[in-house]
């Protein structure tokens, strides 16, 4: 298999699984291991795509974000509230982020941790979502800063690939009492900041691996990422709304106990 269509595989990967509750990293993980790759040799690429991801947010909900500048322009009580409750919630992750980034890679080229983590989250979500009592708090602006920096704690378990930022920051926020939609686009609007600085600290810290053709590649990764990225968030919303968390939770059962069966064949 050429390095472009493995590229192109990732991006599909990045974009479906980035904003699922499902763990794109993990994801990322076993299919480069599951494509006869080592996971640590596309651990750079596999970070440096993510903000394709993170694009398609912004473009689908540019209109959120010019009302939030707007806002702080004028300093409405909501708009500084929606900016400090996502700054408060980043400041975990940024802070044990680069305390333990080394630790973190580590914990990357493992798919047997992916795999493991995948049936746990699984289990976890089927747990909060029978046990959580929920109520809508009237967007993000609407939660506390106390709920907003437990959130943020609940995001670092996912420096534990397989866990998923996107599925701890979503259940973290539904056991806190705060509604599945809320809860899902504060996990939107948090990986602005979460996943941007961890690709900077990666190409950062990677740049002298980075060849003319790695990033070629990167770019190539970073537009399928984004555009189906794109599709996959309006499609996830209306699943949620209609069946809640619960089909995921089964999928990373089965995924995780299928990754096992084929990574010890």
């Amino acid at each position: 298999m050429t390095d472009l269509l493995t590229a192109i595989i990732l991006g599909i990967v990045e974009g479906v699984t980035e904003f699922l509750p499902v763990s794109s990293t993990g994801h990322l993980v076993l299919a480069t291991e599951l494509l006869g790759f080592r996971a640590a040799d596309w651990a750079v690429f596999n970070i440096a795509i993510q903000p394709g991801a993170i694009l398609a947010i912004v473009v689908l909900y540019w209109r959120t974000f010019m009302a939030v500048l707007m806002g702080l322009v004028k300093r409405e009580p909501n708009s500084v509230a929606f900016v400090r409750n996502l700054l408060i919630a980043f400041l975990p992750a940024a802070v044990l982020g680069f305390a333990f980034n080394d630790k973190i890679e580590t914990l990357l080229e493992s798919a047997q941790v992916v795999a493991w983590a995948l049936i746990a989250g699984g289990v976890a979500i089927l747990i909060v979502e029978r046990l959580a009592r929920t109520q809508n708090v009237g967007g993000i602006a609407g939660v506390s800063a106390g709920q907003s920096i437990k959130i943020g704690l609940v995001q670092c378990i996912a420096m534990i690939p397989g866990v998923s930022r996107s599925g701890a920051t979503i259940m973290g926020a539904m056991s806190l009492g705060i509604d599945r939609r809320t809860a899902a686009e504060f996990s939107f609007f948090l990986a602005l900041p979460t996943l941007t600085g961890a690709t900077v600290l990666q190409l950062a810290k990677h740049h002298d691996q980075i060849t003319a053709g790695g990033m070629k590649l990167m770019a190539v990764g970073f537009v399928v990422s984004f555009l189906v990225a794109l599709a996959v968030v309006k499609g996830f919303m209306a699943l949620v709304t209609r069946h809640g968390f619960a089909p995921f939770a089964w999928y990373r059962i089965v995924a995780g106990a299928a990754a096992l069966i084929l990574l010890n064949r």
